[in-house]
This record gives structure tokens, sequence and C-alpha cells, in this order.
């Protein structure tokens, strides 16, 4: 038997888990990562410590696993998007990292729009412009600290990065950077041009070579080796943007099916053979397997909320769950179960992390009185998150058929309560994939197919992908919920002429 490891970066924590060729999960380590905020709207992280902590995650995973390191056949990644990862010439991080949460750079957006550029990107990319992507954290370098971007050699993403001090080879990889405004979509390529609608140029050579996601792009170095328990001289993969990692670890490889992430980003998606380049969703990008195309909507307003909500209001309730063994997850979902949805009548705005609606909008309670508790909040705060979703899910079905169900992965999916409220809203059957840490399931199924252990996606999914349970609606609840969603559109668009004034 061979093993594979994935790695994943998330918002958060940065995982490692080792997998059989069947996809069982033999152990799993995570390890949480320190977020700075030097200010309002900024997001960093210390890059050294970042490989350390990914190290470290790698080797407990190797370590508790208790198998014979020298049967892990291949190790990929998988990491948020958009965001940036600079290092400089001698391998050194040239500034901090910067997650997909930053919005420092949401003037660009704004300016891009008024003066045209974004039309012109659109025509090569088909894809709108964010603030957390890598072309408006660079021009606001440009504009702010130039010396960060003369001191440059690398523009990585996440993965890119870890993937580098594995191997200390350089690469970047179409799922990321075609997602990032950086690659034509037309060409498959970086494109100067493009560059310089952004006023950009001059990065085109800090611009790592493209590869696929299954691609070697190196072998784990004696050093990392040492660090990480893995064996050196075993292939890197490239690996993926794990919006692409949970996708195929859910077993998305037809243009049939769906699937929804729920984690620190509403992540919603499909693939098909071509990019929708009628200006209906916001992001195209490539697939990781060759010849398809991922069409996504996205934003930074799903379970993050919810753990904000836990880390701030429900400290106590947390203790005293540990205390008696419990999870204070059991407590949340039972305190919502308790709520009928008809008599909870708060609206929670999910946008503490970002907005799908205004890049300046915050997250917001709305509807309080003094008879609410923290259990109509938290009951507010898991249907604002679906709702956030059901926003994106109804653009996305402008331009394909209503699916016959839903793959759901993320930390909502390990509440049956939570699936019951996507399935409700959605009025689509909505399956749970098995309990496992996908990110890192998509990353090990890229390092098989560069280890020889799978011919390729097809054969992977079949071999390791299993859905453990399916959620259908309840057509009683639709009227409830579409009414309290149009109360959500309401306070949205009740509260669009604030937001300027609440900048910090």
């Amino acid at each position: 038997m061979k093993y594979l490891v994935g790695i994943d970066n998330g918002g958060t924590f940065s995982k490692a888990a080792v997998f059989d060729e069947d996809g069982r999960q033999i152990s799993a380590a995570s390890v949480p990562t320190v977020t700075i905020t030097p200010k309002s709207g900024y997001t960093e992280r210390d890059m050294t410590e970042l490989w350390h902590v990914n190290a470290k995650a790698v080797r407990s995973a190797v370590e508790r696993s208790g198998i014979d390191p020298k049967s892990i056949a291949g190790v990929s990644l998988s990491g948020h998007g958009k965001g940036l990862y600079l290092v400089g010439e001698g391998g050194c991080p040239a500034y901090n990292g910067i997650i997909s949460t930053d919005a420092r750079a949401w003037e660009y957006v704004e300016k891009w729009e008024k003066d045209g550029t974004k039309e012109k990107v659109y025509q090569k990319t088909f894809q709108d412009i964010l603030a957390c992507q890598p072309v408006s954290i660079l021009a606001w370098f440009k504009d702010h600290a130039p010396q960060v971007l003369e001191n440059t050699r690398y523009i990585f993403a996440v993965k890119d990065y870890i993937r580098y001090m594995l191997t200390k080879e350089a690469y970047a990889e179409y799922t990321d950077f075609s997602g990032a405004n950086l690659v034509n979509l037309t060409t498959h390529a970086y494109d100067q041009e493009l560059l310089g609608y952004f006023g950009l140029e001059e990065i085109y050579e800090k611009l790592p070579p493209l590869r696929h996601s299954s691609d070697i792009c190196g072998y784990v170095t004696k050093e990392a080796a040492e660090l990480t328990k893995l064996p050196a001289g075993i292939p890197v993969a490239a690996g993926m943007f794990d919006v692409n990692a949970c996708g195929i670890a859910s077993g998305l490889s037809d243009e049939e099916q769906m699937c929804m992430v729920a984690g620190t980003w509403s992540i919603n998606e499909f693939i098909r053979r071509s990019p929708v380049m009628n200006g209906t969703v916001a992001l195209n990008s490539m697939f990781c397997i060759p010849g398809y195309y991922l069409v996504e909507e996205s934003s930074p307003t799903s379970a993050g909320n919810m753990e904000w909500f836990i880390r701030n209001l429900l400290s106590y309730e947390k203790e005293e769950a540990k205390k008696t063994g419990k999870s204070v997850y059991d407590m949340t979902n039972q305190w919502v179960a308790e709520i009928e949805p008809q008599d909870c009548d708060i609206i929670f705005l999910p946008f503490l992390n970002g907005s799908n609606e205004d890049p300046l909008a915050k997250g917001t309670f709305v509807g309080l009185t003094a008879y609410h508790n923290k259990k109509y909040m938290l009951r507010a705060v898991y249907e604002g998150i679906v709702f956030s979703h059901y926003t994106h899910v109804q653009k996305l079905l402008v331009n394909r058929e209503k699916p016959k169900s839903i793959r759901l992965s993320g930390g909502a999916a390990n509440s049956d309560v939570w699936v019951q409220i996507f399935a409700d809203v959605l009025q689509i059957p909505v399956d749970v994939i098995e309990d496992k840490e996908l990110g890192a399931q998509g990353a090990a199924m890229a390092a098989g197919i560069a280890a020889g252990v799978y011919p390729d996606y097809t054969a992977a999914i079949e071999r390791t992908v299993k859905i453990s349970k399916t959620i259908y609606p309840r057509k009683e609840y639709a009227k409830v919920y579409e009414d309290k969603y149009q109360r959500y559109r309401a306070v949205i668009d009740g509260l669009c002429s604030a937001w300027k004034y609440f900048k910090n």
C-alpha cells in the first residue's frame, strides 16, 4: 500500500493529512496560523512562521499515521486563493504573506471600475476584479511600498510558497493564477497587455512558470525532509486552489454537478467546457481537470462568521462544554434546532471578513430587541451565512439547469441542523461528503496522479470519493425562508448608502 500526503493552507489553519490509495484518511494534523492585523482591513501572516507551521503539521500527521514514511509516494498542496506571498532573491520573504480576507486595495477596484479597466480586463480573464486578488494588492504595493516589489523575485499563491520551501523550485499553477486576473483565459498564458491594464508591466519577470495541478514541480529536499518527516526525493505535485481541491475531493468531474464549500469563504461552483462570458458570474478560472473551467461565485461570508461568534460571544459556553467533554458545536446546533425559522426575525449580514455585496459592507445584526438572546442571534448567523450562499447560487443557476443535488463540504457540513437549513433555503437536496480534510484530500489526489498511483482524476474520484448522507429539502419551509431571504435583501439594500461612513 502506498500513501499520499495533502497539505492545505486556509485562512486560519495549516493542515496536513495522510491518505491511503483508497482515500481513507489515516491521520491528520491542524496547526493554527497567527493573523497579523496592523490596520483595519489588513490581514497578514509571517511567512517564515507559516513554513514552520506547515512543517509541524506534516510532521505530526506523518508521526500520527504510524506508517513507514518510506511508503509515502507523493505530496501536494492546496491553499486559499487570492492574497499574495512574495519571495526575494535569496529565498526569504519580501513581505508578510497576505491572506484572502485582506481589503487594503479596495480603492483600486473602485478606480478600475470607473475608468474602464474592469471592462478591458474582463475581455481577457472573464472575471471581476477583487480587492484581495494579487493584481489589486500589487498595485497597492507599487504606490505605497515600491521597495517591496523591487525586492521581490517570485510572486506566489500560498501553496506555491510552501511548495517552494519543500523543493526550492519556483512555479506558479493554473487554478490559482487563472483566478487571480494574472492569466489570459483564452491563451492560457501570462499577458503583458493584461498586466499593463493594471499598470503592472514590471512584474512580468517575477511571475514563475505555470504548471497544471498534477504536474511534478520538484522533489522534497533533504532539508525539508528533516523538518517534515517526508521522504527526501518524493515528487511534489503543483497542487491547486482549495476551491478546486474541495471540488475534486467531492467528486466534481462533470457539468451536471454543483458544489458548495462553507468554510472561511462561501464557495459555490460548477465546471464546464467553456467559461461563462456573459458577465453574470464574478469568476471563471481553469479547473484542475484540463479542458474544464471552474465557474465560481464566492466571498468571505461563510462559516468564518460563526467562528467569530463563538470566539467573542460564547467563550463561557465553550469552556463549560470543554469541562464536560462535549463540543461547543453540539451546543450551538442544539440551540439552533430549538428555534423554528419563522420564530426568529433577526437578520444577520455575514460580512465580518468582507462582502459579496459592497467592498465596504460590515457584519450586522438587524432586528434585535430585549426579548432576544444569544440563541436567536446564533440562529440568525446560521441563516445569514446560508443566505449569502443562496445569493451566489442564484447567479450560477442563470447559466445552467438546477442540479439534482449540491455537494457540500466545509465546517457547516458537519452540522445536520445547518445542512438542513441549506437544503430548505435552496430547495435542493444536499449531499454531504464523507468527513475528512477535503482540501488535503484534493491535493493528495493530485499527488497520486503525479506519483503514478492514479492514471487521472476520474480514476482517483472513483477510488476515493464517498457521499456519507443526503439531506432533502422540506417543501413546507420554502415560503418561510423565501420571505426571510427577501428581508435579508431588504436590509442589504437599506444599508447600501451607509457603508461609506464605516471605512475602518
